[in-house]
C-alpha cells in the first residue's frame, strides 16, 4: 500500500491519483467488485439529447444487471461539461469501478484519464463516440454511413434544385469525432451536387447555436435563396427550423436530422423536417454491457464473440469493435422502424397537436 501512496502522491494530476489509488485498492482487496460483483462506471455526455437518459442508461443497466445480478452501476452525466465529465470519470474511478463504458464529451481532453485507467488496469469501453487513448472496446454506429443517408435523403428531398441548389450545412460539435465523420459522410455526397452557401460547427450541439448560425445564413443568402438544409443532429434541426420559421420563410426547405427524437419524428409527421437517422438503440446498448461485463471479469477472449470489426484511434490499432447499421427515417417507414421497436407509440406520437397530420401520413384510422 505504502507503494501505491507514493505513485499517487507524485501523479501528474490529482485525476490520476484517484486512478493510482483506486489500482491499489483492488490490489489489497479493497473495492472491487470481483467477478460477481463489479463496479461498472457509465459515463454519458448529455441530457439535451433526449436518447441518453431514456434509452442508453436504462437498456445499459438493464443488460448489465442480466448479465451478472451482482453489478453494481456508477453512473454520471456531464451535461455536456468536459471538465464535468474529468471529475465525474476521476470520482467513478476513486469509487473503485472495475471498468468503464465512456461517452465522451470532448475525446480530446480525456485521452490522458483514459490512459491512467488503462494503466491502473481499468480497462475503458468507448460508447457511442471514439475516444482517445488505450481503450479496450468501442461499440457505435457507421457513422459516415448515417452522413451519406443523410445527404441522400436531402438531395431526394430536394427534388430538381438537388441539381445546382444552395444548401446550408450545421455540423455538430467539433470536439465530436463522430461529428467529422457525420460530416465526411455527408459530403461524399453533396459535393459536386450541390453549393454549400454556408457551414458552421454548432458547440455542444446546442439548438441555440443552430438557430444563430441558421439566422446567419438566412441573412447572408437571402430566404429565398436556400434550398436545403444539412442539420447533423435533431437538436440542431430543432434551431434551425425556428430560425427557419422567425424568418416567416414558407415553405421550409428539406432539414435532416439524427436520433429519431421524439419530437422530430413529430416534425416529420407535419412536414416542417424531412427526416432523422434511427439508430436502434437496444443493439448498441447491449453490446456494450456485454463487453463492459466481460472486461470487468477479465475475459477479453471474450470479445472477439462480441465484436463484428475493429478500430484503431490515435493510440490504439485493432480494437474490438461493434459497428451498427443506421436507418433513414422518413414519414413514410415510422411504423415500420420506431414504432416497431417499441420506441415510441402511435399516442405518443399523434397527440392532438398531430392528430390530423397522422391522419394523413396514415399512422391513425
Amino acid at each position: 500500500m505504502k507503494t501505491c501512496l507514493r505513485d499517487a502522491a507524485v501523479a501528474v494530476a490529482a485525476v490520476s491519483a484517484a486512478v493510482a489509488l483506486a489500482a491499489c485498492g483492488d490490489a489489497d482487496g479493497g473495492s472491487g467488485g470481483g467477478a460477481d460483483g463489479l463496479k461498472i462506471g457509465l459515463l454519458l455526455p448529455s441530457s439535451q439529447t433526449s436518447r441518453y437518459e431514456e434509452w442508453d442508461r436504462p437498456l445499459i443497466e438493464r443488460r448489465i444487471k442480466e448479465l451478472c445480478g451482482a453489478c453494481t452501476v456508477l453512473y454520471a452525466n456531464a451535461q455536456l461539461d468536459v471538465d464535468r465529465q474529468l471529475q465525474q470519470m476521476n470520482s467513478v474511478i476513486s469509487r473503485g469501478a472495475d471498468v468503464l463504458i465512456l461517452d465522451p464529451v470532448n475525446a480530446t481532453s480525456l485521452r490522458s484519464l483514459v490512459n491512467m485507467a488503462d494503466q491502473a488496469g481499468v480497462p475503458v469501453v468507448a460508447y457511442d463516440r471514439l475516444a482517445e487513448g488505450r481503450i479496450s472496446g468501442y461499440v457505435s454506429f457507421d457513422n459516415e454511413q448515417v452522413g451519406r443517408l443523410q445527404g441522400q435523403d436531402l438531395l431526394k428531398a430536394m427534388g430538381k434544385k438537388a441539381d445546382g441548389g444552395q444548401i446550408v450545412m450545421l455540423n455538430g460539435a467539433p470536439t465530436d469525432p463522430n461529428a467529422a465523420d457525420f460530416k465526411r459522410g455527408a459530403l461524399s455526397v453533396l459535393k459536386g451536387k450541390v453549393k454549400i452557401g454556408k457551414s458552421y460547427d454548432a458547440p455542444g450541439w446546442r439548438p441555440a447555436e443552430a438557430h444563430r448560425s441558421m439566422s446567419d445564413a438566412i441573412a447572408a443568402l437571402g430566404a429565398d435563396n436556400i434550398d436545403g438544409v444539412y442539420a447533423a443532429g435533431d437538436n440542431l434541426a430543432t434551431g434551425a427550423i425556428s430560425a427557419l420559421k422567425a424568418a416567416k420563410i414558407k415553405p421550409l426547405p428539406p432539414v435532416t436530422g439524427q436520433n429519431a427524437d421524439l419530437a422530430a419524428v413529430q416534425r416529420i409527421v407535419v412536414g416542417d423536417q424531412y427526416m432523422s437517422v434511427y439508430k436502434p438503440f437496444r443493439p448498441e446498448t447491449d453490446a456494450a454491457a456485454a463487453m463492459a461485463v466481460a472486461l470487468g471479469r477479465g475475459e477479453e477472449g471474450m470479445l472477439a464473440d462480441i465484436a463484428t470489426t475493429t478500430v484503431g484511434n490515435d493510440t490504439t490499432k485493432d480494437v474490438p469493435a461493434v459497428l451498427l447499421t443506421p436507418i433513414s427515417l422518413t414519414v413514410d417507414n415510422i411504423e415500420e422502424t420506431v414504432v416497431k421497436d417499441g420506441l415510441y407509440t402511435i399516442d405518443q406520437i399523434c397527440t392532438p397537436e398531430f392528430r390530423s397530420a397522422c391522419d394523413r401520413a396514415g399512422l391513425t384510422g
